[in-house]
């Protein structure tokens, strides 16, 4: 599948196209969609290594937010995220997404995914938005990644049991101010009020 990239209107980086280019540049599209912790786990839905984080937490980076995750109707349940580190890229890195991404920076959010429900989570694949100061969106909208800098990793096979980890990369982009932080804005408890990791 080939990179993708589009930007909205409004914002920082409301001056870039809309229109979503493709290259020919290996990725590793995601799509999640988290939603209501389930009562799959071990003690009737209630993750055992802490509370569900509420809508609109705001964490630093290198904290740990427990959160509900669907990744399909059969792939759903509850893991925790940990941003480890957000990394500044540079222009050049991003030439496989094509012409409209030129005066880009890209930024790499990497984090740990752990399982804490106990649910089958095997393959599924999670991707953080990144914000700027202040916790407005970039405006731009990334598919895909930057093999060997920016790999988004699925889960793996054994993602399907209580305590296994895996560590990945999401993407994210702007033309102005720097990227600052990551957000989980995925279901409907989270779309207006995200969890926030920032520096």
């Amino acid at each position: 599948m080939g990179l993708a990239l589009s930007a909205c209107d409004g914002g920082e980086e409301g001056q870039a196209a809309q229109d979503s280019p493709t290259a020919s540049a290996p990725s590793t599209a995601s799509s999640e969609s988290p939603a209501a912790d389930d009562n799959s786990g071990d003690d009737g839905g209630t993750p055992a290594e802490g509370d569900v984080a509420a809508p609109g937490t705001e964490l630093k980076i290198g904290d740990r937010a427990v959160l509900p995750f669907e990744y399909t109707s059969d792939k759903k349940g509850t893991i925790a995220v940990t941003v480890t580190a957000i990394e500044k890229g540079t222009e050049a890195d991003m030439a496989a997404f094509g012409e409209k991404a030129k005066g880009m920076t890209p930024y790499f959010i990497r984090m740990k995914v752990e399982n804490v429900g106990g649910t089958d989570l095997s393959y599924a694949s999670l991707k953080l938005d990144g914000v700027l100061a202040g916790g407005a969106g970039t405006g731009v909208i990334l598919m895909g990644d930057i093999p060997g800098k920016c790999d988004n990793e699925t889960a793996p096979a054994e993602f399907k049991t209580k305590g296994v980890s895996y560590e990945t990369c999401a993407l994210s982009a702007t033309k102005g101010a720097p990227v600052t932080g990551a957000e989980f804005d995925e279901g409907d408890a989270y779309s207006d009020s995200p969890v926030v990791w920032a520096g």
